[in-house]
């Protein structure tokens, strides 16, 4: 793609990077074929082709974004399947997240969607807010289908219908501390406990510091860790999502020069795919640039710390017949794809690949509130290709599909590691 960008704009470094991702996409249309927005609306603007343009258009010109644009780059879902599918190597996900930045800099959006972009920014990186309120969701869930009749208030119908039934039992995990090896100490890693997960799911983090503990590994929770910052990334914040990063940085880093880390353990995969980019997010920062790196380098989804453990063949095949969702932040961000259906298999499970796997469910973050008719028929989609394969189980690797997925089925839906928890001597929690 040709681009005409000014010598004067191309000492931006922002504007240096999308410049050479855009300079790499040659029109060829592959990534329409796997786009969600794209194969649902079959409007090019929403497709990540189409979205290219708009974006070449909008940093070329440098000018403020138009409500064109904003509402076509609002409708991407960051799903990233067209990486996968793009022969040229167009890096979207850098490209996006500039022009999310941009829109946030440059565009005013209506009263109410600022609002609720300023809500969720506010509530959902922060635990205890969050616990909150989910506790006066509880009682507002009665009344969510009468914000339905008015559009301008399906966001706040969306945050209720999605709010679980029962209230999760707040656990001893979120709190700092060391989780000492039974046995022989063969590793020494830090799990990131998350911000949304550990309230909607707490069971995630307790399997896993369970899981590893039992197979000699010291798990280390950070009292100064907060989230990682990929809902305000998704949203243009830059700032706020640096702020949470380098906050990890520091935790992290510190704890690596005192008593050593093998690893740093992420289990929300959505969270894998921002903190394994902090290298590049921090790339031009003076102070942080080169712990980015190694922080970055450190990250590991459990699934992939779990191959390193190389965990016992199940003896028992489980009566069992599982569908595994492959999260887009799992095998579109972070190319992990068939080692967590090997672990599982390895475990015992009859697991089976699900039709259209590469499509997303419609979670994508805060996507499922502010796109929630969208979210919504990729959700139905996906219930159904799920359904094709009768599946006793549903397990995922995202705390964001997780709580999409159960708001749309009976079939009870897990965490990876809550399952293999369960398999090698650990509880599993019903759902």
């Amino acid at each position: 793609m040709q681009t005409d960008f000014t010598i004067q704009q191309l000492l931006d470094p922002a504007v240096a990077h999308s410049e050479a991702i855009l300079r790499k996409c040659v029109h060829c249309g592959f990534c329409t074929a796997t786009c969600p927005t794209y194969q649902i609306l079959g409007d090019e603007l929403d497709s990540p082709r189409g979205r290219i343009y708009l974006i070449k258009d909008m940093l070329e010109k440098d000018r403020p974004a138009d409500e064109k644009t904003v509402k076509h780059i609002d409708r991407c879902l960051s799903c990233l399947s067209c990486m996968t599918t793009c022969p040229s190597g167009v890096h979207y996900m850098h490209l996006v997240d500039h022009a999310r930045a941009h829109i946030e800099k440059t565009y005013s959006r209506p009263l109410l969607d600022r609002l609720y972009r300023n809500l969720l920014a506010l509530v959902l990186p922060y635990p205890e807010r969050f616990r909150l309120a989910l506790r006066l969701a509880g009682f507002s869930k009665p009344f969510g289908k009468l914000f339905s009749a008015i559009p301008a208030f399906r966001p706040m119908q969306a945050m209720l219908k999605l709010a679980p039934k029962k209230r999760p039992e707040y656990q001893r995990t979120f709190q700092s501390g060391v989780f000492p090896a039974i046995g022989n100490k063969r590793y020494r890693v830090a799990i990131h406990s998350g911000c949304a997960q550990r309230v909607l799911d707490p069971n995630i983090n307790a399997a896993t510091i369970q899981l590893l503990t039992r197979f000699g590994v010291e798990v280390v929770v950070l009292k100064d860790e907060v989230c990682c910052g990929s809902l305000v990334h998704h949203m243009g914040r830059e700032k706020q999502a640096e702020y949470f990063a380098t906050q990890n940085i520091l935790a992290w880093s510190k704890e690596l020069a005192g008593d050593g880390l093998d690893a740093i353990i992420i289990t929300a995969s959505g969270c894998g795919t921002t903190i394994k980019d902090y290298g590049h997010m921090l790339r031009n920062s003076t102070q942080y640039a080169s712990e980015a790196k190694t922080i970055s380098e450190l990250a590991k989804d459990i699934t992939e710390f779990l191959d390193r453990l190389a965990l016992p063949k199940a003896e028992d095949q489980q009566d069992k017949i599982l569908a595994y969702h492959s999260a887009c932040s799992m095998q579109h961000g972070q190319k992990i794809t068939e080692l967590p259906k090997r672990l599982l298999r390895n475990a015992g499970f009859q697991v089976r690949d699900i039709p259209e796997g590469h499509l997303c469910c419609g979670s994508a973050g805060t996507y499922n509130i502010m796109q929630s008719e969208i979210a919504e028929q990729l959700k139905v989609r996906k219930i159904q290709n799920i359904n094709s394969v009768q599946p006793d189980i549903i397990a995922t690797g995202n705390i964001g599909c997780i709580t999409q997925l159960s708001s749309g089925t009976d079939i009870p839906v897990y965490h990876t590691v809550e399952l293999l928890n369960w398999v090698y001597g650990g509880n599993l929690a019903d759902k």
